[in-house]
């Protein structure tokens, strides 16, 4: 007898070979990559957020660094994941530790409390606080740590995306913090357990500069971010952690600077302030043992190495180990749709 396939079924055929080899959002999640939010897309993120219990996998990249000899969690400061071994924080995170080998850095987690089967946990191999940074001032408040073994990326562990010379980050727009310190504009209160996030704006840094706002102080290596009437900052604990900005062009994220100080949490004209990774992007690249130490000549090629920090375009990967799939959420819905059809076809032929 001849068969007449029902034309859902052959609508499916390329839906199914596609689904079959791309997995879900930009590729394989068990890859590393930088900037991208695989679970954002679940939550609808695009929402504007003050002081706000983030989604978990929100920020992928944010790592809580704890002391064992603290109360509680033994939360100290945040810090970024750049690459699967490499945590950046700040270095006055550090001024009076002692057995940092010891210390817990905690990744993927949201509720300290109350880890999930998607946190990781390292323990801090080796700290490399940058070798002019002055507690007096908090120049250079910057520093790394590599852990004692490399993390698994997955929807809820990504890495963040460090910017090199050519992108223009006060161009940026639309830039978030995130942490687990105190929430209330009292810096003394204790630190929160779920993970906060909030949207900020870069403020001109000359601006915050002046005499009415933080006469002097502000380096420049720093940032500024916050709002002019404040309201919402960063705080206690909140330090080392993530300022990232999106792309102005692509749908990905900036680690564009490190929690570093500011005067009280969210006063009016005392912003927060930030060390900027643009600017220390070749000590990074140093310390990570990425870039020879002194350079004979300035290059303008781009750097070609494993490392988040090649500027993606269109879509971050690591050494190309995504695979370059369409987005599938659409795909998704019109393959439902068409497998529905085709259930109440072959409904219709059996009655």
């Amino acid at each position: 007898c001849s068969c007449h396939v029902p034309l859902a079924a052959m609508n499916l055929l390329p839906l199914l070979v596609l689904l079959a080899v791309c997995r879900p959002v930009h590729g394989t999640w068990d890859s590393c990559g930088c900037g991208l939010r695989p679970m954002a897309s679940h939550y609808g993120m695009s929402r504007v957020v003050g002081g706000t219990d983030a989604q978990p996998g929100a920020w992928p990249w944010i790592v809580s660094i704890q002391d064992p000899w603290k109360i509680g969690t033994g939360h100290i400061c945040g810090g970024s994941l750049i690459s699967p071994q490499w945590v950046l924080t700040a270095a006055h995170c550090f001024i009076e530790a002692s057995y940092v080998t010891m210390w817990r850095v905690v990744i993927g987690a949201t509720q300290l409390t109350r880890l999930g089967p998607e946190a990781q946990v390292r323990n801090i191999k080796r700290l490399l606080v940058h070798e002019r940074y002055s507690n007096l001032s908090e120049r250079n408040d910057i520093a790394l740590l590599e852990l004692d073994q490399p993390v698994q990326c997955s929807y809820y562990i990504q890495l963040a995306c460090v910017p090199d010379a050519s992108l223009r980050v006060s161009e940026l727009t639309t830039c978030y913090i995130s942490g687990w310190g105190s929430t209330t504009a009292r810096c003394e209160f204790p630190k929160t357990d779920v993970l906060q996030e909030a949207k900020v704006h870069l403020i001109d840094v000359n601006l915050c500069n002046s005499t009415r706002w933080y006469r002097g102080a502000i380096h420049t290596h720093n940032l500024c971010a916050g709002y002019p009437q404040g309201g919402i900052d960063t705080c206690q604990g909140d330090s080392g952690g993530p300022l990232v900005c999106k792309d102005n062009t692509y749908d990905y994220f900036w680690l564009v600077g490190v929690t570093s100080w500011g005067k009280g949490c969210a006063r009016a004209k005392r912003p927060g302030v930030y060390t900027s990774t643009q600017h220390f992007y070749d000590w990074i690249l140093v310390q990570m043992g990425l870039r020879p130490a002194v350079t004979s000549t300035p290059t303008s090629q781009p750097v070609f190495t494993s490392t988040p920090f090649q500027r993606p375009k269109p879509i971050p990967t690591q050494s190309g180990r995504f695979t370059p799939c369409p987005f599938p959420r659409q795909k998704l819905v019109e393959f439902f749709n068409l497998l529905q059809e085709l259930l109440q076809v072959l409904r219709g032929k059996k009655a």
